[in-house]
């Protein structure tokens, strides 16, 4: 028996329950069960990420079930997950990744647009994220960035009612929720860079449980886990946290890698871009040596500065 503990939220019971279902399949066919947790992100559904807890909100309890062996992994969603690994756990497995981009969702009764540039002056724009903010508000410093918290039919619900002209959500998670068909616009590189490892599922266990990190490792992609590896030490490396305004892009050709890393300042009036490449056996090094060009770009300034507002 695998126990898999998980948030209560239809993303997270999707993520969940694929993963059951890729465990099903493996030769050994373990039975599977899901333990649902209440994490500090799910009660709060008012105030900012940044302001009651930040990194690891999402994350956290899921993994003390883990550590009290109340079940035996965990899944989440990669860009959630610290890159400081928890003491006693395990990135254990990272299975193919999803589309990553984001994607710009209009109400029922708007006009189809092209492109960030068709949005009405001073559209209001719905979105948590500061990476998602800063880029918008540097191609279109007219618009109005709003908070808003909620699942992904509460937050698409609350466009509907007007509430928001647009919002911004994972491409991701809308096409593991079957719900594809309401992105009015994707929003994609050179213009607006995901977020470190969003499309990816980050999968722990306990460090000591040699058995089940020995299953998990049948169902991670290599690709996908080189692409995380390297945009993860990049965020490492820079110290960032997952809520500074960094976006990233990988891409494995062969046995190369590239990585490109983007920083704004919160008000997206300054950004500063980087590029290398390596081995995609070195992939953790490629990520340290994006961090280090855009360091030496002015990446601790832009950083201090944002931690300052």
């Amino acid at each position: 028996m695998i126990r898999i503990a998980t948030r209560k939220s239809a993303l997270a019971l999707w993520q969940a329950n694929y993963l059951a279902d890729r465990l099903r399949t493996l030769p050994s066919s373990p039975q599977v069960e899901l333990i649902p947790i209440v994490t500090t992100g799910d009660t709060n559904q008012t105030d900012a990420l940044r302001q009651f807890g930040g990194t690891g909100v999402f994350t956290r309890e899921v993994q003390k079930a883990v550590l009290d062996e109340r079940a035996d992994l965990a899944v989440h969603s990669l860009k959630d997950l610290p890159t400081q690994l928890t003491e006693g756990l395990i990135l254990a497995a990272v299975p193919e990744r999803e589309q990553r981009c984001d994607a710009l969702l209009l109400p029922l009764t708007a006009a189809e647009v092209s492109g960030i540039a068709d949005l009405p002056q001073g559209a209001r724009i719905g979105t948590g994220s500061p990476r998602r903010q800063a880029q918008l508000l540097h191609l279109r410093p007219d618009l109005k960035l709003c908070e808003i918290r909620g699942n992904v039919d509460t937050r698409i619900r609350k466009l509907d009612e007007g509430l928001f002209d647009a919002i911004v959500l994972a491409e991701a998670g809308l096409r593991r929720l079957e719900l594809a068909q309401r992105i009015s616009l994707h929003l994609t590189p050179p213009s607006v860079y995901p977020a470190v490892s969003q499309g990816a599922l980050g999968i722990e266990c306990r460090e000591s449980d040699e058995e089940t990190q020995t299953l998990l490792r049948q169902i991670t992609c290599a690709t996908t886990l080189a692409e995380v590896l390297a945009e993860r030490s990049l965020l490492r490396t820079l110290r960032a946290g997952c809520h500074a305004p960094l976006g990233a892009w990988s891409q494995v050709t062969g046995d190369r890698l590239t990585l490109t890393g983007v920083l704004l300042s919160l008000d997206g009036g300054t950004r500063i871009e980087q590029t290398s490449s390596g081995n995609v056996a070195d992939a953790d090094q490629v990520g340290v040596m994006v961090a280090q060009q855009l360091l030496s770009a002015g990446a601790a300034a832009l950083l201090s500065a944002d931690k300052s507002q």
